[in-house]
């Protein structure tokens, strides 16, 4: 079957396949909360480390309460999205976020490390099985077009949004109650989208077959060696033996991944993802992305808190303007990328978020919030919108309904390592000078180059086929 009568038949099924009742305004909210509470769950703990630290009385195994979630988001991302491909989006979406709702009720009843980790890598799978899920859905429920340009630029605004927005509320909840808040401030969430969620969204259809096994094995594998490798570098350094071992083994497994996928008859990995164009430009783009995009918190963060003596929740509100720009720039993407394309609203916005890195790398110590850091907060935010809503648009449009979630799978798992790639790149740039402020400078020339480059690579997807 060529490409072109592939996707007309996969339109088809997708518009006799869907079941149930579809009412897109309360589907767009529901599964923009999805997006928000996953994403945000990445960041609402860390105003409340110190409070987990003194009444759990944990030491150096703090920093698991915040890898065992990425560990374990980042390493069932490809199987959650495929599930959801041959069991039903919604239906796996509803899955994940029952485990996920359970597993922030044990966060915050926990009475030590080891149950409140345990807990939070519960949570990190019940995430990996509702995020792709729940991107999924907006091609079921929204028609390809405008009408699902303007739904991902709100998806996209929100989930992109929510690691500030974290940061705040984290802030909120552990000043005003204690940090089980944190965690307890989910279940409500879960709950009211598991109740509306049957009544609004519409299902896709399921694919015949099972699931790949030995590819879910193999890339849950690789995901979590590369994911902790890049966790690792950034306080052991590159050259730290398990980090090696873990790049070495995250490379053999990738390989072992594609040659499998190559062969199975129903792969976790449809490498067929990657033969359009448009979509492979913008899986590059949105791994490179994020690693200039959060550099910019990484080190303003500590500056903000360590030079300025800003309180954690001041910090956090310190970048509230970049979540709304980021938030407003994602839904004007909706208008932009049908008269544009993907590829040069994508290019735009790594453009501008090249400018505000360099304009970050003049920072001087002598100068105010509102004289060195509002402007390129602000540029940063509407160049992080555009790039992420458009991305996405340019990944999961003209998708065939049968590997949505395999797309969409992919697409945050790069939105995953691409943060922690950023993190032990630009951490190894600022190295450890007598002077803090010329190493983040540093770190931020280096992030404007990624920026740079995430925006040629975008407009390498502007002449595209049909997938």
């Amino acid at each position: 079957m060529s490409d072109t009568a592939e996707q007309v038949t996969g339109a088809e099924r997708q518009q006799a396949g869907g079941s149930g009742p579809n009412r897109p305004g309360l589907a767009l909210t529901l599964l923009a909360a999805c997006a928000l509470i996953l994403v945000l769950d990445t960041t609402v703990v860390y105003v409340a480390l110190p409070q987990i630290q003194d009444d759990l009385g944990m030491g150096a195994d703090l920093v698991w309460v915040v890898n065992a979630y990425a560990l374990a988001f980042g390493g069932f991302m490809l199987l959650g999205g495929r599930a959801g491909d041959i069991v039903g989006q919604r239906r796996v979406l509803l899955v994940g976020l029952a485990v996920f709702g359970v597993a922030s009720l044990v966060c915050g009843v926990a009475n030590g490390g080891e149950m409140l980790i345990a807990a939070r890598a519960a949570q990190g799978l019940g995430a990996a099985l509702a995020a792709p899920t729940s991107l999924s859905l907006i091609a079921t429920n929204f028609a390809d077009g405008p009408a699902r340009a303007k739904a991902i630029g709100v998806y996209t605004g929100v989930a992109a949004a929510g690691g500030t927005l974290g940061l705040i509320l984290g802030g909120v909840l552990s000043d005003a109650a204690s940090w089980p808040w944190v965690f307890f401030i989910n279940v409500p969430v879960v709950a009211l989208v598991l109740l509306l969620a049957p009544r609004a969204l519409k299902e896709s259809q399921p694919q015949r077959g099972s699931l790949d096994v030995v590819g879910g094995i193999t890339a849950t594998g690789a995901m979590v060696a590369l994911v902790y490798a890049l966790v690792r570098t950034s306080t052991a350094g590159w050259g730290d033996p398990i980090v090696l071992a873990c790049f070495v083994a995250a490379a053999v497994l990738f390989t072992v991944l594609v040659l499998v996928e190559r062969r199975a008859p129903q792969p976790l990995l449809p490498l067929r993802l990657f033969t359009d164009r448009a979509r492979a430009s913008g899986f590059v783009t949105l791994l490179f992305f994020p690693a200039a995009f959060a550099g910019m918190f990484f080190f303003l963060t500590q500056y903000l808190q360590g030079v300025w003596s800003y309180s954690a929740l001041r910090t956090g509100f310190a970048f509230f303007p970049t979540a709304v720009l980021v938030l407003v720039a994602a839904i004007l993407t909706g208008q932009l990328v049908p008269r544009l394309g993907a590829s040069v609203v994508a290019a735009i916005g790594g453009a501008l978020t090249a400018v505000a890195m360099i304009w970050l790398a003049q920072f001087s110590t002598d100068g105010s919030y509102a004289t060195s850091l509002l402007g390129p907060l602000l540029l940063g935010g509407v160049g992080a919108g555009l790039v992420f809503a458009s991305g996405t648009a340019a990944i999961m449009s003209n998708v065939a309904p049968e590997v949505t979630g395999a797309a969409s799978s992919v697409l945050q798992a790069v939105q995953q390592v691409g943060p922690a790639l950023g993190l032990a790149v630009l951490v190894t740039a600022a190295g450890a000078p007598a002077d803090p402020v010329e190493g983040m400078r540093r770190a931020f020339w280096v992030a404007a180059l990624i920026a740079v480059l995430a925006a040629v690579l975008a407009l390498v997807g502007r002449q595209r086929r049909a997938a």
